[in-house]
């Protein structure tokens, strides 16, 4: 059977259509969908746009605390390492606290401040300017002396660069017993043992400590002057 419109014309182009037969889905012409709709029983599309999903990842920068993390800084004897102050300051990592320091560092310099925070042994501590030794070390030195003899400062200073190190090379490169002298050091938390030679025996090899560092300001061992530079080994 063939459709035929008010005028007569039988429209050729198109497909008859037996209205006596059943309609099948094949017949059926799809419909474009609007957009922002999807068709029945299609699955929705989970992917965040770009800018969208770079808003979510991006987390708000921490915010740290500069007076506390200077009060930290002050009043610690010792230093104290950036994850160590991540924790008391609430952070989410060293990244805040490093930018932090150098923020204060910045403060300290604009001022004319005669304090930095520096890196010393392995960890953040306020120090003064190495301008003003000379008054400080006056200020102090009876303390320094009380502390390290002179006999005490050459055998630590053997150590240091030689580490590590025999008692008997000590022995042999200062020219007098230095049993004491490093049992002596050993109480002050300046020398350790390191570890034990291979040879027959096993004598002990002995090496300075994290507190060492500290005394002397130093980031590691690899800070130590140049032997034959002139500024010399003191207490900070």
């Amino acid at each position: 059977m063939r459709l035929v419109r008010d005028d007569q014309t039988v429209m050729e182009d198109e497909p008859a259509i037996d209205l006596d037969e059943p309609i099948t889905e094949q017949d059926v012409i799809p419909r474009p969908e609007p957009d922002g709709e999807l068709p029945d029983g299609a699955v929705p599309d989970d992917s965040v746009p770009d800018d969208q999903s770079d808003d979510a990842a991006g987390a708000s920068p921490a915010v740290v605390d500069m007076g506390m993390l200077e009060a930290l800084l002050l009043s610690t004897p010792h230093p104290l390492t950036a994850s160590r102050l991540a924790e008391l300051l609430d952070v989410g990592g060293v990244k805040p606290v490093r930018k932090a320091v150098a923020e204060l560092n910045e403060q300290y310099d604009s001022t004319n401040r005669a304090f930095r925070v520096e890196q010393v042994a392995g960890g953040y501590q306020i120090l003064t300017l190495p301008k003003y030794g000379s008054v400080l070390k006056a200020l102090h030195q009876r303390e320094a002396d009380t502390k390290l003899t002179k006999a005490a400062l050459e055998t630590l200073a053997i150590i240091a660069y030689k580490q590590p190190i025999l008692r008997a090379d000590v022995e042999a490169i200062r020219g007098v017993a230095c049993g004491e002298t490093i049992r002596s050091l050993m109480e002050k938390h300046l020398v350790r043992i390191a570890a034990r030679a291979e040879v027959p025996g096993r004598p002990i090899l002995y090496g300075t400590t994290k507190r060492f560092l500290e005394l002397f300001g130093l980031d590691s061992v690899k800070d130590l002057p140049e032997p034959d530079s002139p500024r010399p080994l003191t207490p900070q």
